[in-house]
């Protein structure tokens, strides 16, 4: 029998929240247990609640998301936080890369999309809508630009990553999920899974972002 996915969903508004909680309520595999309008004491709640995979609103009034996932990732550093956010052009989402999020995405997502982004996530993923990724990407200067080139000698790490880690790596910016790089590289998913267990050893990091962060850092996709 395959273990149900423990879910707690914070959202301060009470239609989305009913929303995505019967959403959640009737996807198989998926136990929700908690429905919040503050993160206000997600360290308490998680310890509470156990959940395996938190999706957090990033703008919610008094305690923000960014605070929550910050009290979470203190709390339960092994529990997957996803954000939610209605701006695809927020600055939030690159503050919410440093603080530890595992997965970045528009509210508008699609019911079935948001469900797959739950499987990729505990699946080692980092689910990304391409609105955030290009959010994302226009926060760092762009690679190959001589503002980029001039920063400075290519990082040791770069030096060791194929030519096929750097497509997947350079997928995974663009906000990729597994399955899309399986089928744009024409490899199957374990295949994929092997290429970003190998990204996280050279690049010595631990989670999807970690690694999409480091790249955007320092120009390594």
């Amino acid at each position: 029998m395959v273990a149900e996915t423990r879910i707690l969903l914070y959202d301060d508004n009470a239609d989305l929240r009913a929303s995505l909680s019967q959403l959640l309520l009737a996807a198989p595999g998926l136990v929700l247990v908690g429905a919040l309008a503050s993160c206000a004491h997600a360290g308490a709640d998680v310890r509470r609640l156990r959940p395996e995979v938190v999706l957090m609103d990033i703008d919610m009034p008094g305690c923000s998301g960014i605070e929550g996932l910050r009290q979470v990732k203190a709390t339960a550093p092994s529990t997957l936080v996803v954000m939610l956010t209605v701006f695809e052009d927020n600055e939030q989402v690159l503050e919410a890369i440093q603080a530890g999020a595992d997965g970045y995405l528009l509210k508008k997502t699609p019911p079935a999309l948001l469900l797959e982004a739950i499987a990729e996530v505990k699946s080692g993923g980092a689910p990304m809508t391409p609105a955030v990724a290009r959010q994302v990407l226009r926060l760092f200067p762009k690679v190959g630009a001589p503002e980029a080139r001039s920063a400075g000698p290519v990082p040791a790490a770069d030096a060791y990553l194929t030519p096929r880690e750097h497509e997947v790596l350079g997928l995974l910016v663009q906000g990729f999920s597994y399955k899309m790089i399986a089928g744009q590289c024409f490899i199957s998913i374990d295949t994929v899974r092997s290429h970003i267990k190998n990204i996280y050893e050279k690049l010595h990091v631990r989670s999807m972002a970690e690694a999409v962060s480091k790249a955007l850092r320092e120009g390594l996709a």
